[in-house]
C-alpha cells in the first residue's frame, strides 16, 4: 500500500534526501506560498462581510488553510520535488544470503520444518529475483558462516548458531568486495548471547544493512525448558547452598514436576514445583556443599507426558567447595557465657577456626586458639598485614576506646579494602554503651547508634524473624525452611538485648525483639567497599543452647551459618574471575587475576601464571600479563579446546615468594545449546535490522526484499533522482483538500 500512494519503496524516503530540481531559488517558493496565502485571506475577509451571518470567523480561518495548503502544495510541484538517494549498481554488488544452519531450524512449526521453510522460499523466487540484478552468494550458519553452492547444501545440522560471529566475518569480508546486503534467514535463536557492540558498530561504519527473516514460531509449545541455573562458584567445606532455578514452559500451568540436583552421582536435593502460568519462574533449591573439592553440579526437571523437548530439561554447573578453615580473631572484652558457648559452637566446624583474645583483667588477655606463641601476644594486631591474615573480626563486648586510632582505621581498612566481615555483637560495652557512634565505626556498622548510654538491658526478650530472614540461610536452624520458622518461634528467650538504634538505607534486618512494645532491630547486616559488616544486638544467645535439650543444635547451627556468611565471601590476595564461566559452542575465554600485597594494595609487578587442569587430567599454563592503567590486574586470552570441566589454578608472586593463589572453575558445554531458546526470537531480529538500517520481515512478505535491497548504501552506489510530483498520494492529497473545503462550503451554505 505504501509503495503504491508514494510511488516508492520506504527505504527511499528514510535512506535518501529530500531536493528540489527547478533552478527557482527556494525563497522564491516561499515568497509565493506567503503572497498567495496573504491574497486568500484578504478576498475571504471581504467575503465574510457579505455572509456575515453564516461565516463565522473559525470558519473562515478553516477555509483560508484549506485553500492555502492546496495552493503550497501546487507551488512545490512547480519547484519539482524529488528524493536524492543512492542505489546499488546492477550486478556490481554481491549480496549475501545467510541461513541459519543450526540443529534448531530442523524443528517442525505446523508440520513444516524451518529449513524447509527457508528453503523454499528460496527456490520460490527470492534467489532468483536478487540475481537478476546483484551477485548472490549463498552462506549456511552455523559457528560462524560457511559458503554453500545452492540451497540443496544448506544443512540443519550445526551444533550452535552465532549470528554475532557470522556477520562480523561477512562485514570482514565487505573491506574487499563490494558487499552491499545481507539477508539472513534464521529463527534467531543465538547461542552466544547476541551480537556485541563492536560488531554491529562495524557494520555501521561500513554503512552494511542486515536484512533479517524470521521463521519458526514464537513462543515456546508444550515445552519445560530449565531456562537458568545459578549458585555460588565456590563455598566453604559443609555450607549450605541455594541454587536459583529459573523455568520456562508453556502447556504445563497448574502441573507438578519435579528439580533435581545432582553432584558426584550423588542427589544434593529433590523439590517438587507446580509450574506456573508466568513468562519464567523462579525456584530455590537448597543443598550442602559437603566435603572440599571440585564438584560438577547437575540441575534437572522430570520431564511430563507430552513434553515436545526433552533435551533442556537441564544444566550444568562447577562448583569449588574450598578446603581449610577460615580464621576469625574473636575479641572479647569480659568474661561472659557468650564467649564460651560461640567458641565451643564452631570448636568442630571443618571450616571456621577462632583466634581470640579475652581480657580477663585490665592489662591482661587470655588468648586461644593462636598458631604460634607470637600470635597476638602484644595484644590486638598494630600492623595491617597482622590483621588482615584474618578472614573475619568478631566484637564482643569491649568499648571502642580499646583500640588505638591506628587500629580502629585498620579495621576499617580491613573491610573496605580486604574484604574482610566483622560482626558487633552486643553487650554492656558494646555498640552505643561502648562509644561506637565515632568514626570509623559509624560508618562501619549497619545502623545508626542513638545517641546515649543505657542502650543495653538485661530483660527476658524473644527474637522472631522478618521476611528477609525466613528467606536467609544465616537463620535456617532446621533443614526444612518451614520448620526452621516454626522452630524460631518457640526458641528460649534472650537474657539481654541492646537497642542498636535504626537500619541504614541498604542494610537486611534478618530478626528482631518486642522490648517493652517497641520492635527493635536484632540481627541486620550490610554489604561495605569490598567486605561486609552485621549487627548482632545481644550477649544471651548463649540460652539457645542451655535452655534446650542436650541434642538440640540450633544455638551451634546458628552462629555457623552466622560466621561462615562473616567469612565466607571475604577474598585472599589473588581474586580470579572471567567474564563467563559457561561456556557454549565457543571455548575462547578471558582469565583475569587482581593482585594485592601483604596490605592488600594493588600489586603491579607480579608474575602471575595460571596452570589449567583439562577435563581428561592434563594440564596447561598460561602466563596472565599486566594491564595498563589498571595496576594489580592481570589477564589473558585462553581457549578451552573441547567439552568438559576445567579448573584454573591461578598463583602470583613478588621477588621469588608465593603472595597468593586462587581457583577457577569453568565449564564448556558444545551442542548443547541448540536446545534452548527454540523460539524464534523476533526481538533480536527486528533489533538488529533497526541497528544496520535494514528491515524484519516475515516469509510470507520477504517478496519485497529486492526493492528495499536496492537503496543500500554499502558496495558500489550511484546517486539516483526519484520524482515526487507524480505521486498518487499527491493527487489524493489535492483532491482531498479540494473535496473538504467543497463539503464545508455547502454545510456552511457559503457555496
Amino acid at each position: 500500500m505504501f509503495q503504491f500512494l508514494f510511488k516508492y519503496p520506504l527505504s527511499v524516503f528514510t535512506k535518501g534526501n529530500f531536493v528540489l530540481l527547478a533552478s527557482w531559488p527556494r525563497w522564491a517558493l516561499f515568497l509565493g506560498i506567503a503572497v498567495a496565502a496573504a491574497v486568500l485571506g484578504y478576498f475571504l475577509l471581504a467575503r465574510r462581510k457579505q455572509l456575515r451571518a453564516s461565516f463565522a470567523g473559525w470558519r473562515a480561518v478553516v477555509l483560508w488553510a484549506l485553500q492555502s495548503a492546496l495552493v503550497a502544495v501546487l507551488l512545490i510541484m512547480l519547484w519539482q520535488p524529488a528524493v536524492s538517494v543512492a542505489a546499488l549498481r546492477e550486478q556490481q554488488n554481491i549480496v549475501a544470503v545467510v541461513v541459519d544452519s543450526s540443529r534448531s531450524m530442523a524443528l517442525r512449526d505446523a508440520g513444516n520444518a524451518r529449513e524447509e521453510v527457508a528453503r523454499r522460499l528460496l527456490d520460490a523466487g527470492l534467489l532468483k529475483n536478487l540475481r537478476s540484478r546483484f551477485q548472490v552468494r549463498l552462506y549456511g550458519l552455523g559457528a560462524g558462516v560457511d559458503r554453500v553452492e545452492n540451497t540443496a547444501g544448506l544443512k540443519a545440522q550445526a551444533g550452535s548458531t552465532q549470528i554475532g560471529k557470522g556477520l562480523r566475518q561477512l562485514a570482514d569480508e565487505a573491506a574487499a568486495l563490494p558487499l552491499g546486503a545481507v539477508v539472513l534467514i534464521t529463527d534467531g535463536a543465538d547461542n552466544s548471547g547476541g551480537v556485541d557492540l563492536e560488531t554491529l558498530a562495524e557494520l555501521r561504519r561500513r554503512r552494511l544493512p542486515v536484512y533479517t527473516v524470521g521463521v519458526g514460531r514464537r513462543e515456546l509449545t508444550n515445552d519445560i525448558e530449565l531456562d537458568g541455573l545459578d549458585l555460588p562458584a565456590k563455598a566453604l567445606e559443609g555450607s549450605r547452598l541455594q541454587a536459583t532455578v529459573t523455568i520456562r514452559q508453556s502447556g504445563f500451568s497448574g502441573q507438578r514436576t519435579r528439580i533435581n540436583l545432582t553432584g558426584g552421582g550423588a542427589v544434593l536435593a529433590s523439590q517438587e514445583v507446580v509450574l506456573k502460568n508466568t513468562p519464567e519462574q523462579v525456584e530455590t533449591v537448597e543443598f550442602m556443599a559437603g566435603k572440599g573439592g571440585v564438584k560438577e553440579i547437575e540441575a534437572r526437571m522430570d520431564p511430563l507426558p507430552g513434553e515436545s523437548n526433552t533435551l533442556n530439561n537441564w544444566q550444568h554447573r562447577v562448583l569449588d567447595v574450598e578446603k581449610g578453615k577460615r580464621r576469625i580473631l574473636y575479641v572479647e572484652g569480659e568474661p561472659r557465657w557468650e564467649f564460651k558457648f560461640i567458641r565451643r559452637a564452631v570448636e568442630d566446624d571443618p571450616a571456621l577456626e577462632i583466634v581470640s583474645m579475652l581480657r580477663t583483667t585490665q592489662n591482661k588477655i587470655y588468648r586461644q586458639g593462636i598458631s604460634n606463641p607470637n600470635e597476638l601476644v602484644d595484644g590486638f594486631p598494630s600492623k595491617p598485614e597482622e590483621l588482615f591474615e584474618y578472614d573475619g573480626v568478631l566484637l564482643g563486648s569491649v568499648e571502642a576506646a580499646f583500640f588505638s586510632g591506628t587500629q580502629s582505621q585498620m579495621l576499617k581498612d580491613f573491610v573496605d579494602r580486604r574484604g574482610g566481615g566483622l560482626l558487633f555483637s552486643g553487650g554492656r560495652a558494646s555498640l552505643g554503651d561502648g562509644g561506637y557512634n565515632v568514626a570509623p565505626f559509624a560508618e562501619l556498622l549497619p545502623v545508626v547508634l542513638p545517641q546515649r548510654k543505657t542502650t543495653f538491658q538485661r530483660s527476658f526478650v524473644a527474637a522472631e524473624l522478618t521476611d528477609a530472614g525466613k528467606k536467609s540461610l544465616i537463620c535456617r536452624i532446621e533443614d526444612d525452611r518451614d520448620k526452621s520458622i516454626r522452630h524460631w518461634e518457640i526458641l528460649p528467650y534472650l537474657a539481654d538485648y541492646q537497642d542498636p538504634g535504626k537500619e541504614k538505607a541498604g542494610a537486611v534486618v534478618l530478626a528482631r525483639v518486642d522490648a517493652g512494645g517497641k520492635r527493635l532491630p536484632l540481627l541486620i547486616t550490610q554489604n561495605y567497599g569490598r567486605g561486609r559488616t552485621a549487627v548482632f544486638a545481644t550477649g544471651g544467645s548463649w540460652r539457645w543452647r542451655m535452655q534446650q535439650p542436650v541434642g538440640d543444635k540450633t544455638q551451634e547451627t546458628f552462629w555457623r551459618q552466622l560466621l561462615r556468611w562473616v567469612v565466607g565471601a571475604t577474598p585472599g590476595r589473588v581474586v580470579t574471575s572471567a567474564p563467563r564461566t559457561q561456556l557454549e559452542d565457543d571455548g575462547k575465554m578471558q582469565l583475569r587475576a587482581e593482585v594485592r600485597n601483604l596490605q592488600y594494595l594493588p600489586a603491579g609487578d607480579a608474575d602471575v601464571t595460571a596452570r589449567i587442569i583439562l577435563p581428561d587430567g592434563g594440564s596447561e599454563t598460561v602466563p596472565l600479563h599486566p594491564e595498563a592503567l589498571a595496576p594489580g590486574i592481570y589477564s589473558a586470552e585462553w581457549n578451552a579446546p573441547k567439552s568438559g570441566s576445567y579448573v584454573a589454578e591461578v598463583t602470583a608472586r613478588q621477588d621469588g615468594k608465593t603472595i597468593g593463589k586462587d581457583v577457577l572453575t569453568f565449564r564448556r558445554e558444545d551442542g548443547t545449546a541448540e536446545n534452548f531458546h527454540r523460539e524464534q526470537n523476533r526481538e533480536l531480529l527486528q533489533k538488529l535490522s533497526e541497528e544496520t538500517g535494514g528491515r524484519y520481515y516475515t516469509p510470507e512478505n520477504a517478496n519485497k526484499l529486492e526493492q528495499e535491497i536496492e537503496y543500500s548504501e554499502a558496495g558500489i552506489t550511484s546517486r539516483e533522482m526519484k520524482d515526487l510530483w507524480d505521486m498518487p498520494a499527491v493527487l489524493l492529497l489535492l483532491l482531498g483538500l479540494r473535496g473538504t473545503e467543497w463539503m464545508l462550503r455547502r454545510r456552511w451554505g457559503t457555496v
